[in-house]
């Protein structure tokens, strides 16, 4: 538990108002959701273990912005009987919560796996005992396709470029053959497979979305995990940066605003989505390469961090930009927020940040298991 808070003992049978239960909701994009579902009026249970660095603050933003309508457990995947009481009055619920980063798995696989993987099953077998399950968002990750073998590139002067005409223009798509790499890559892939498989054989109302790089404010980037944050982050406090590889690899940029929206949609068309994995990320016309993100950064900060460079990491993708037209006919959804527009949104959060001389975390830290209770910050 984060030091200066404190669990308070709870009631939640005295609450039968169906709730939005987001596991991993103290996070980034967890906290995003449950700020878009309270400002709708809905009651929110976010449930995390608080082992990320930061994520305390996300939960006193919440709860200064929405007081009673805010519920937290502070609890972990791995605890079954404590994921069953989460659902229990679930009215729709987002699986975000896991072990984030490539590198922390390749440290510690047997944890990776307990979190991630077993950690899902948790969700998915709690689901399954309700009356009624109530439908499921399950974030997954590209990892899932691995390094894309087979792609070939040409290399620009910034960027790489897929030869393959198609995947140039539009993406890479829901048909590419799963091919998990690193330990991470095997258990979120595992776990995509699970809440698939889950709609299928239990007649689950699940949807899976195999997320590219997602960014906005309350992300607090390191290194391994929210990386454009981290290069804000560098850039701001003048700070050196790393490059694993030479830069040229491209991703595509989703503001965390486009994410929400498309997360609300989903539930919206679930008789229409529902079994399906969709590809969901900036698109085509959102992408950037490590170096250009740098030049951006020197645009937007006035200078640009010094950078070293290291090895390729293992599973890393030189090139991975999500087709989405399978969602957007799906759904109608498209992005609205551009790259430029969503950096300047989150430069100027990260700047409030630093004004407030809060502890930035540098280093992602792997979960650990805390017991069930509720939340309030400490008088």
């Amino acid at each position: 538990m984060a030091e200066g808070f404190r669990r308070l003992g709870h009631a939640r049978g005295a609450r039968p108002e169906r709730q939005v239960v987001i596991f991993g909701g103290a996070g980034f994009i967890g906290c995003n959701v449950a700020d878009a579902y309270l400002e709708e009026g809905r009651r929110v249970l976010v449930y995390d273990n608080l082992s990320r660095p930061g994520v305390e603050k996300n939960l006193s933003w919440l709860k200064e912005r929405h007081g009673a309508r805010l519920d937290v457990e502070v609890a972990d995947l791995r605890d079954a009987a404590s994921v069953r009481g989460a659902v229990r009055h679930a009215g729709e619920v987002f699986h975000l919560g896991a072990q984030v980063a490539v590198t922390t798995s390749l440290d510690a696989p047997t944890h990776d796996f307990e979190v991630n993987a077993r950690g899902t099953l948790n969700v998915l077998e709690a689901l399954r005992a309700m009356d009624t399950p109530a439908p499921l968002l399950f974030t997954s990750t590209n990892k899932v396709y691995g390094s894309l073998p087979g792609l070939r590139f040409v290399a620009g002067a910034r960027r790489y470029e897929p030869l393959d005409p198609d995947i140039r223009a539009q993406g890479i798509s829901e048909r590419r053959t799963l091919d998990f790499e690193s330990p991470y890559g095997c258990s979120k892939g595992t776990a995509d497979q699970y809440v698939l498989d889950w709609a299928r054989s239990y007649g689950l109302r699940a949807t899976v979305f195999r997320m590219s790089c997602v960014y906005g404010p309350r992300q607090f980037g390191t290194e391994d995990q929210g990386w454009v944050a981290h290069f804000l982050l560098r850039a701001l406090k003048g700070q050196p940066l790393t490059l694993y590889g030479d830069g040229l690899q491209v991703r595509d940029l989703l503001f965390v605003d486009d994410l929400v929206r498309a997360f609300q949609l989903a539930l919206a068309k679930l008789d229409t989505v529902s079994g399906q994995a969709f590809n969901i990320g900036g698109g085509p016309t959102r992408t950037v390469s490590l170096l250009e993100l740098l030049e951006l950064l020197e645009e937007l900060v006035g200078h640009r961090p010094d950078v070293r460079h290291e090895d390729w990491r293992s599973g890393d993708q030189r090139y991975y930009v999500s087709d989405t037209r399978k969602f957007q006919a799906a759904t109608g959804w498209v992005p609205r927020v551009g790259v430029r527009e969503g950096l300047t949104r989150l430069l100027g959060w990260l700047e409030e940040l630093l004004r407030g001389r809060p502890t930035v975390p540098r280093e992602p830290v792997p979960l650990e298991t805390h017991a069930g209770g509720s939340w309030s910050p400490s008088p």
